[in-house]
């Protein structure tokens, strides 16, 4: 199996939630839809490479299929269950936030999020692929 292979054939979904993909918007001090016009829910899922042993979010819109999100989730990142229904992370670059549908899918996403950081964090960095 060659490496490119590797890196798509092996996930799989650990959690699936309906949530708004936002950013914040240091400029208006408000959180937005992480794309102009791309109001309403996405389908949110943490998927697992098993191959790689790494994680990435994903959003896909509900009305169009579009990719609203797709994040690879790294050691260290900071997540932070503002409310319950809306959590929130950072980067260099960005805060996101999600604004989930119910409490019951933010419990559902935070776990695995959770799940994924603690992997993440107990891990020596090294997400060589070896054949």
């Amino acid at each position: 199996m060659t490496k490119a292979n590797l890196l798509f054939c092996c996930e799989q979904s650990i959690c699936q939630a309906r949530a708004s993909v936002m950013v914040y918007d240091d400029t208006s001090k408000k959180w937005v839809p992480i794309k102009p016009g791309q109001q309403g829910f996405s389908r949110i899922n943490i998927y697992h490479n098993t191959a790689t042993n790494t994680f990435r979010v994903v959003g896909v819109k509900l009305q169009d299929q579009q990719v609203v999100i797709n994040y690879s989730i790294v050691k260290g990142l900071k997540y932070n269950q503002a409310t319950p229904t809306f959590h929130q992370w950072r980067d260099a670059r960005q805060v996101y936030g999600l604004n989930f549908a119910s409490k019951e899918e933010a419990t559902t996403f935070s776990n695995a999020m959770l799940f994924a950081l603690n992997i993440m964090n107990s891990q020596d960095g090294d997400h060589t692929i070896r054949t």
